[in-house]
């Protein structure tokens, strides 16, 4: 039975290969390109600088492509771990999938592919959805408006309060994530030593100490830890 008293806390830390099976690609494919694109070209401030159109028109297509594609299996049973948990999804993807399956608090590490910030002032972030932004499109301060990505080279948001929130984490789930990707993956180590913790990849270098590892795709293992966590709550 559920405990009406206090909830356990549920940690999912989400990676580019959970949105894969909906069918968006991966930010770094093999070949170090992105939707034919290097990196260096549309997801480092430098390019933002060199070409802000290309910049624009690639997140655009992007954000186009978004809404083309669904939340699969493995989103909604993490969303379904609410009927028994305290549930905080930390991801490294850029996407709205984990909110479209019904997770209710959802904290982007790189940003947000659905919203758009000043160029003067980041704590501008207005919800675009799938709507381009255009060159002259300014915020309330009269200043362009540019894609709510976390580009390399950028500071990554949110980190002391991920960090909290897996040090605080009954159980911990890592789907689709090589954890190769810092300072975030860095966070997991933070993981209390009495919590449950799985790991749910296909390929993965250096598997954490201390955790249970699913050499699965995201969508046919996540739902069976998930069901196994709600019989036991």
């Amino acid at each position: 039975m559920t405990d009406n008293i206090e909830r356990q806390k549920v940690v999912v830390f989400s990676g580019a290969g959970i949105s894969a099976e909906s069918g968006l690609k991966t930010f770094r494919d093999s070949d170090g390109l992105w939707e034919n694109h290097s990196i260096y070209d549309v997801a480092t401030p430098d390019a933002w600088l060199r070409n802000p159109e290309l910049v624009l028109r690639f997140y655009n297509e992007r954000r186009q492509q978004l809404g083309t594609v669904q939340p699969n299996p493995a989103h909604l049973a993490i969303a379904g771990l609410e009927q028994a948990y305290d549930v905080f999804v930390i991801t490294q993807n850029v996407d709205n999938l984990h909110e479209r399956a019904g997770s209710s608090i959802v904290l982007h590490l790189h940003g947000e592919l659905t919203k758009a910030r000043s160029t003067v002032d980041e704590s501008l972030v207005y919800e675009v959805g799938s709507k381009a932004i255009e060159l002259g499109d300014h915020c309330e301060l009269g200043s362009q408006l540019r894609p709510h990505i976390v580009w390399f080279g950028e500071i990554v948001s949110g980190l002391s309060e991920a960090a909290e929130l897996i040090s605080q984490a009954d159980k911990i789930m890592v789907v689709g994530t090589s954890l190769e990707v810092e300072p975030a993956a860095s966070l997991i180590h933070l993981a209390p030593a009495h919590a449950e913790k799985v790991v749910i990849a296909l390929n993965m270098r250096n598997r954490p100490a201390g955790f249970e590892y699913y050499q699965e795709r995201a969508g046919e293992a996540v739902p069976k830890v998930c069901q196994r966590w709600l019989e036991i709550s």
